[in-house]
Parts: C-alpha cells; sequence; structure tokens
C-alpha cells in the first residue's frame, strides 16, 4: 500500500510547479498517514481481532481520502494532464488492488468454513480442518513449482534426468479431459514445425483454469469433510444417530449452521433425505456385502465359460477366410473346449502333413487327440447323435499318444528366424567387448553406457587394419546403420572425445523397448515392405482366430499363448534398425495402423488393462519399441506419425521437435479416418480388423461406415438429437474447424437416406448434441 500511495504522491508535479500545494503539507500529511498505519497495525497486533480484509478496507479508504484531497487542490487543466500522463501507473494499482480484493474473497470463503465448523466441532475436528486447509494451500503450492520445473524441463535445465533417459517424456492423452481448455482446437496444430510461441501463450490460461478448478475442489471438498466431521451427512440434511450420547448443545449448533445454509441446498437436502438414509458405518458393512454377492455372481458366471481342464489335444486346422473353419471356432467354443489352431496359411508344411494323415487338405479338420473327427458337418453330427460326449470324456482323461498330430513347433515356416548375418554386427559384437563402455561427462551432464570416438577409431584400425582415417570413415558408415549413435545427436561419427552409445545400450532402449530383448539383431535388415507384408499376414491371421466376427472382442489369453503371437514378437524384432524413408503414403498408412493395433494387444498382454488415466498414461507413453534406431510409444504412433505430429487431446506441445529424427517419418497430412482403425483395447472402441497398402483409402472408409452406423453416431430426427461418439470430440480438429464441420463430414459415413435428412436438420434447425460417455473398459 505504501507504493501505491507513494507513485500517486510523486506522480503530482503540479504541486511542485505552480505552488498549488505546499510541500510541507503534503510531508504533513504522508506523516499522519503513515502514523495511522503504525496505530492500526500496533493495535492489530495486540487485540488480534481485526482480519486481514479489515486491514485491506482501511488502508483502501485512507488511499482514497488522501487522493481526493490531492484532487482537491490540483487544477482542472492539471488534472486532465496528470491523468493522461500517469494512468499507466493508476490502471496497474487498480489491478493489484483487484488482485488483492479476489484473495481476500477467497480468504474469507475460507475463514468461513473454518468459523462454522468451529462453533460445531470439537478441538479435534478443528485441529483436523486446519490440516485440510493446510493441504489444500500446499497443492496450490506446488502447482505453481510443478509450472516452474516444466518451465525449466523445456529449458534444459533438467540436465541429469533428460541426458540418462535419452529424449523428454512425450505429450499424452489419457482420456482425462480438462476443464476450461479444448480439446484439440488451435490453429497452429496443421503445421509441421513446432510454435514455441503459440505453446507459451496457451500455457498460463491451461495453469489458471487448473488452478481454479483445483481451488474450487478444494472448497467444496473441504466443507463436505467438516460436515461428515461434524455429524452431518454429504446430503446436507440429516444428522447422524447420536450414538455416543453426545449433548445437545452439539446437535442444536449443528442444526444452526445447517439452517444458514442456502434455501436451494436446503430444498434439494430435503429431497433427498426422503431417497436416501443418513451417513452410517454399517451401510458401509451393507455395500461390502452387496459387492461381495455380486462378485460372487460374475465368478460364477466366469468359471462357467472358462475351458474344460482336460489331459488331451485338441488340434483344429484351418485357412484364411474360411467360413467353415469360423464355424467350426465358434462351435468349440460353445462346447467349451480349449483347442490348438494350425492354421495352414501360415504353416503351409502343415498341408503336406494334413493330406497324409486325413487323406485330403480340406479345412476345417478336427482331431481329438489321435482321433480324426472330421469336418464341421462330421462334428455336428455327432452332437445331434449325442457320441460326442463320449469324445469329449476321452480327450478330457487321456494324454495324447505318440501317434497323434503336433502342436505347431517354435519358429515352424518362420522367414523371421531366416537370412544372411550381417558382417558389419559382428563387427560390432567385437567392438563392445574390446572397447571401455562406461558412465562419462560431456558438457556438463553425465551420460551413461558411453565409448568415446578415440577408443572406437583405435579399435578399427586395429581389427580392420585401417588407416585412421579410414577407420572413421568405417565408423560412420556403422553409425549410419544404426548400430550406435552420438549421445547429443550431433554428428554421425567422429574422431577424438566425441561420445557415442550402442543402440542397445540407450537407456530408454532397455528400460522401455518391448521388441529388442536380446539385443541388436545380427541378421541383416530386411525392405520395410517386406516387413509389413509379413506383419500384416500374420495380423490378419491373429485376428480372424482369435477375435470375434464383428472385431469388438478378444480372446487375449489364447493369443498369448499363440505361435502366431511368438511369431510377431519375431517379426518387430527385425525392425530396430529397418530403413523407413521413401516409404509411400499407402504403405505407411497400413504398417503404422496394423503395428499400432498389435502393439496395444501386446502391451496388454505385458502390463494388463489399465485400470485408470494414470495406468492409461503409463501404456500409451511408455511401452515402446525401437523402430528405426528410433523409439516409438503408441502416443507418438497415433499422434505424431499417423496424424501429422499434432499435439494430443488436452495437451499442449507435439510429439516431435522439427529436429526430431521421427518428424521426417510422418505423414505429410493429418488422416481423419484412422480414430476409426485405431484400437487401444476399449469398448468404446473400434473393431479390430487388417488393412493392407492397396486398398487403403476404402477399408479406412469402410471401417468409418461400420463405426459411425453401429452407434458412434445415433441421430433422433424428432427429437432433434445426435448421440456422438467422444472420439468426434477429442479429435474435432481433424474433422473440422468447428463442431457443425465435424457433424457434416460424420454424416457422409451414415446411410444415404439417414445423412441426408441428418444434414438438413444441421441446416435448417438448432440441433443438440450430446457426447456418449466413453467406456474404457477391456474389450474382451
Amino acid at each position: 500500500m505504501e507504493k501505491q500511495d507513494s507513485t500517486l504522491m510523486n506522480n503530482s508535479p503540479t504541486a511542485k510547479e505552480n505552488g498549488d500545494m505546499p510541500v510541507q503539507k503534503e510531508e504533513h500529511e504522508k506523516e499522519d498517514y503513515t502514523k495511522r498505519n503504525l496505530e492500526i497495525t500496533a493495535s492489530d497486533e495486540m487485540e488480534g481481532n481485526t482480519t486481514d480484509v479489515q486491514k485491506e478496507d482501511e488502508e483502501k479508504k485512507n488511499m482514497e481520502a488522501l487522493a481526493a484531497k490531492k484532487e482537491e487542490c490540483t487544477p482542472n487543466f492539471q488534472k486532465e494532464k496528470q491523468e493522461k500522463e500517469h494512468s499507466t501507473p493508476i490502471i496497474v494499482s487498480d489491478i493489484s488492488t483487484a488482485e488483492k480484493l479476489e484473495e481476500a474473497d477467497v480468504d474469507v470463503k475460507k475463514d468461513d468454513i473454518v468459523e462454522d465448523a468451529r462453533e460445531v466441532t470439537s478441538p479435534k475436528v478443528r485441529e483436523e480442518g486446519n490440516k485440510i486447509f493446510n493441504v489444500t494451500d500446499e497443492l496450490e503450492d506446488k502447482m505453481d513449482q510443478n509450472k516452474e520445473l516444466a518451465s525449466g524441463t523445456e529449458e534444459g535445465t533438467n540436465g541429469d534426468l533428460e541426458d540418462a533417459n535419452g529424449e523428454e517424456a512425450e505429450p499424452v492423452f489419457d482420456g482425462t479431459e480438462v476443464p476450461g481448455m479444448e480439446a484439440n482446437r488451435s490453429m497452429s496444430t496443421r503445421s509441421l514445425d513446432l510454435d514455441t510461441e503459440t505453446q507459451g501463450s496457451v500455457w498460463p490460461e491451461k495453469a489458471v483454469a487448473l488452478k481454479n478448478f483445483v481451488r474450487e475442489k478444494s472448497v467444496v471438498a473441504v466443507s463436505s469433510v467438516l460436515r461428515r466431521l461434524s455429524g452431518k451427512s454429504d446430503d446436507g440434511g440429516q444428522d447422524i444417530p447420536d450414538d455416543e450420547g453426545k449433548d445437545e448443545n452439539f446437535d442444536k449448533s449443528t442444526k444452526e449452521v445447517s439452517d444458514s445454509s442456502k434455501e436451494s441446498e436446503a430444498q434439494e437436502a430435503s429431497q433427498k433425505t426422503g431417497e436416501k438414509s443418513g451417513w452410517n458405518p454399517l451401510s458401509l458393512i451393507k455395500i461390502s456385502r452387496d459387492g461381495d454377492a455380486e462378485n460372487r455372481k460374475d465368478e460364477l458366471i466366469e468359471e462357467s465359460l472358462q475351458p474344460l481342464i482336460m489331459k488331451g489335444r485338441i488340434l483344429l486346422y484351418t485357412r484364411l477366410g474360411c467360413q467353415d473353419s469360423r464355424e467350426a471356432r465358434l462351435f468349440l467354443h460353445g462346447k467349451r473346449l480349449r483347442y490348438i489352431e494350425i492354421n495352414i496359411n501360415v504353416y503351409p508344411s502343415r498341408k503336406l502333413e494334413l493330406e497324409k494323415i486325413a487323406g485330403s487338405p480340406s479345412v476345417p479338420r478336427v482331431f481329438f487327440n489321435e482321433i480324426n473327427i472330421g469336418g464341421l458337418s462330421e462334428l455336428k453330427g455327432l452332437d445331434e447323435g449325442g457320441k460326442l460326449n463320449e469324445k469329449i470324456e476321452y480327450v478330457i482323461a487321456e494324454v495324447p499318444p505318440f501317434e497323434a498330430p503336433l502342436p505347431p513347433l517354435s519358429g515352424e515356416d518362420d522367414m523371421s528366424t531366416s537370412g544372411a548375418i550381417d558382417e558389419l554386427a559382428v563387427i560390432v559384437r567385437k567392438m563392445k567387448e574390446s572397447i571401455p563402455i562406461k558412465d562419462r561427462f560431456y558438457k556438463m551432464h553425465r551420460f551413461t553406457n558411453c565409448f568415446l570416438g578415440s577408443e572406437a577409431v583405435n579399435f578399427l584400425s586395429e581389427d580392420q587394419y585401417l588407416e585412421r582415417e579410414e577407420a572413421v570413415e568405417f565408423g560412420r558408415k556403422l553409425g549410419s546403420k544404426l548400430f550406435f549413435q552420438h549421445v547429443l545427436d550431433e554428428n554421425v561419427f567422429e574422431d577424438g572425445n566425441h561420445l557415442y552409445r550402442f543402440l542397445d545400450h540407450d537407456p530408454v532402449v532397455m528400460s522401455q523397448c518391448h521388441n529388442i530383448p536380446r539385443g541388436i539383431t545380427e541378421v541383416k535388415p530386411k525392405p520395410i515392405t517386406e516387413i509389413s507384408s509379413r506383419l500384416r499376414f500374420l495380423s490378419y491371421a491373429i485376428f480372424e482366430a482369435y477375435t470375434s466376427e464383428d472385431g469388438k472382442h478378444v480372446d487375449y489369453r489364447s493369443i498369448h499363448g499363440s505361435e502366431e503371437f511368438a511369431r510377431y514378437l519375431r517379426i518387430v524384432e527385425e525392425l530396430q534398425r529397418v530403413d523407413m524413408q521413401d516409404m509411400p503414403r499407402e504403405e505407411k498408412l497400413a504398417f503404422f495402423i496394423n503395428l499400432f493395433n498389435m502393439m496395444a494387444i501386446h502391451a496388454i498382454l505385458v502390463w494388463g488393462h489399465p485400470a485408470g488415466a494414470l495406468e492409461r498414461r503409463k501404456l500409451l507413453g511408455d511401452f515402446k519399441y525401437v523402430i528405426g534406431g528410433c523409439t516409438y510409444t503408441l502416443s507418438a504412433i497415433q499422434n505424431g506419425i499417423l496424424r501429422s505430429n499434432q499435439r494430443p487431446p488436452y495437451n499442449l506441445i507435439k510429439p516431435f521437435g522439427v529436429k526430431d529424427k521421427r518428424f521426417k517419418v510422418a505423414l505429410p497430412y493429418s488422416e481423419p479416418l484412422i480414430h476409426f482403425a485405431l484400437v487401444c483395447g476399449n469398448r468404446s472402441g473400434p473393431a479390430l480388423r487388417c488393412y493392407s497398402p492397396g486398398n487403403i483409402d476404402k477399408e479406412l472408409t469402410e471401417a468409418a461406415c461400420i463405426f459411425l452406423r453401429n452407434g458412434g453416431l445415433i441421430v433422433d430426427l424428432n427429437a432433434k438429437v445426435a448421440s456422438v461418439s467422444k472420439i468426434l470430440k477429442w479429435y474435432s480438429i481433424d474433422f473440422g474447424k468447428n463442431e457443425v464441420e465435424v457433424l457434416k463430414h460424420a454424416a457422409n459415413y451414415l446411410e444415404p437416406d439417414v445423412s441426408e435428412a441428418f444434414l438438413e436438420l444441421i441446416a435448417t434447425t438448432q440441433l443438440k448434441v450430446v457426447y456418449q460417455p466413453y467406456d474404457w473398459g477391456l474389450n474382451y
């Protein structure tokens, strides 16, 4: 306040120029004002009853009185000149005063809650309330500290952690919607370059929104907790029965606090009182018993769906695209019979075996141990004649004999295990054993598992009998093949004190990448088109064998134990040093969509299905593959590659920076239909299917039609209401500039008659849009 007074007094040059306001009078007024402030402060310290709000009010009145006296002594033309010259300081003082009043208002709310609680609670309850307020204040302070830490990380102050991990944390959308912040509405997100100015301007808005949200929720939480501690129910209307014989004054004061609430709250409480009973610890026991009963019921249902335990073995020979094979799978599932599937397209050598032991290569073909049951018609005939139960009892009780056909062997007919040995990989293996690899300091940071460029040159010179310059060129060749890279990506390879790190020694690759379990593969990298083709073929086989016909339900347990999934794990190991450059758009789209869906299944099998937002953030942002020497998460594939490096919903930064190597792999523009093809294992997500580069656009259009026509967009023409999946809300920037454009885009994939009526409804009337709740449950 003294600073504001001095600003006003210093900004009055007219008094000194014309003598209208003597200097001595101004000094006396200043001394009187200072004495009054000292007297007020002393009295507050002695009495201890004057609140912060009263101090602010008195200081404000004194300041206004002093300003009024100065204005009376200043001529009109000098006032106008003074207002023009010194308008900025006055505005600043007004803003600061407003901020203080807002803070004081919040303090008043907190003080009112505490005072009301003190009237009705014991000293112990009062102590608990003060602790809660302290926690609230600490939470706000931590939010401010987190903002400073976040800004420090962007400026590179995170040093050792950033260097140890090799890269910064990527933005991830975990399903949490931030109040006061749009999901993905920013004009700058369509550009591939990182717009730091836009991020800097958006971040304070998010910080303020988060802080206000936490402050509002904290006040509500504190009031509800204090009401609980003071003997009130959550509904705020009915007291808890006094089992311990509390005195009548306590009940009376509690009733007074309840009566002092707003009329609307009282009406709501009276309505809820008739519907719900007061809070009682015994109700928790009842709830737990009800929950146990429901859990027991679910367990019984699950047990009834579990496969039968048997000593024998059932083999089912199938092929891709066979309708009878699908029906045979459903039949065995209905009988609760666990079987091992042998797809003759995946295992070509088994076609000859089937023809030898069964006399025909026709499928489907079912074997109970060594007994050839036959095809689908024979299987149904045994069931109708009542003889199938005898066969089932036999396979339950008897182990398979020696002459029974065998299940697929590990690596059988697998092209990923074949290939020429890379001679450069052998040299790199010897290099790891010879040169010292340890933690080193470089440019004020510590890097783990590094080696010097000079040490590598020494080894290559001796091992390959090369001159030093030739050894440097050979080292650059190894670096270009992604065996190692500079710790800060400053160069490919140079002689001297530069630090380099082998690909499988990178901390992120070692700890978070799940397709490099045994280090760098020593087989020569195959072309990306060949790997993509085998991955697509295997995904097709897995989806057909272990998902429902509509693609909405996945048999994760069977996938985990299948040889097809083991083959998939061997295929993704080939992606470690693959060349990702010069991939056509169609090939890149199909490859990354199929990889995303299989990678999500892999993550769920390894870590389990995420139970909440934090687990989803971990699954989408921490489960990684190393592809072409770079690490990719599910979020990086979706938002960085397929969405052309756009920020995820409710995030402020993009996945890739301009200098990021993955930036060159991203598509030139976003593909909106990928949202109807990417499956993260959620029930509200789209159906699982395989995509091919030759028909990628047609298949994506079909996927969009299937998703939107089967519940993704429900239009009630009579009620003029559209029920829309939240996918269209979260990723609205990919479909249009506003909600109307998004709905028009989605209308193109509905049935023709519904689409036409829906477009007319959008154009002529006020349409109400309701977003469906998103089901994050597992799609099993």
